[in-house]
């Protein structure tokens, strides 16, 4: 990383938890420029962000240019079980993870990447259910990709925090016994916003708090109080 401010790009800033992390990075004196790469505009502007709109995902080859000199990248984009086909599901959870580590890659190689992975990744691709074995994939070739720190975030139920229209019937009751959820099972719940917190700072800062490379839901958690203190 530069000595100076840092430049990020991040991808999936429209989504739950990579629209929480666009508002960290911009708030973050640490960050000079915010690279945001996404399908629609997001319809604001900030003298430090740059927005680029990029329809296919699946071929990053035009974003040479824009990824070189990063000095970190934080990854957002994904898609949820039981709301589209198998195959799309790969589509986004890999493929589209893969293109863009390549292209980063060429550009800024020294660039750390902060990963929205999920809880039950498995590298090994034994597992039966179809999100964890391509969480695995994207995972494992994140780490064979030769980025010097690979941050991979593995929450379990992520709680919105703000009002929206939950894509699967499983997160509409997810949402509804959030409260007693929380209480019961404290570490299999995080906020979307102390989630895109702990990503950013881990982009920007590093985790000293924590070797990494993975951060199950637990320490995610346990992460959270010193972020909140470090950035206010």
């Amino acid at each position: 990383m530069t000595a100076g401010p840092k430049r990020v790009v991040l991808i999936g800033a429209t989504g739950m938890v990579g629209g929480y992390a666009l508002r960290y990075l911009l708030a973050d004196e640490a960050v000079g420029e915010v690279t945001a790469i996404v399908r629609r505009t997001l319809g604001s502007s900030h003298p430090r962000l740059r927005e680029i709109i990029h329809a296919d995902f699946a071929d990053d080859s035009a974003l040479g240019p824009v990824l070189a000199g990063q000095d970190a990248a934080v990854f957002c984009l994904g898609t949820y079980t039981g709301a589209v086909s198998d195959a799309e599901l790969r589509r986004v959870t890999v493929d589209y993870t893969l293109a863009f580590a390549r292209s980063l890659s060429a550009g800024s190689p020294g660039a750390t990447f902060s990963f929205l992975s999920g809880s039950g990744a498995d590298q090994t691709g034994r597992s039966r259910i179809a999100f964890a074995r391509y969480k695995g994939e994207a995972e494992a070739a994140l780490l064979a990709a030769g980025f010097p720190r690979v941050c991979l975030f593995r929450p379990a139920y992520i709680y919105p925090v703000e009002p929206r229209r939950e894509p699967t019937i499983t997160y509409r009751v997810m949402r509804f016994v959030h409260p007693v959820f929380r209480l019961l099972f404290p570490d299999q719940v995080i906020r979307a916003d102390d989630l895109a917190r702990v990503m950013v700072d881990a982009a920007v800062r590093g985790t000293s708090g924590h070797p990494g490379p993975i951060f199950e839901n637990r320490d995610i958690r346990a992460l959270v109080g010193a972020v909140r203190h470090a950035t206010g």
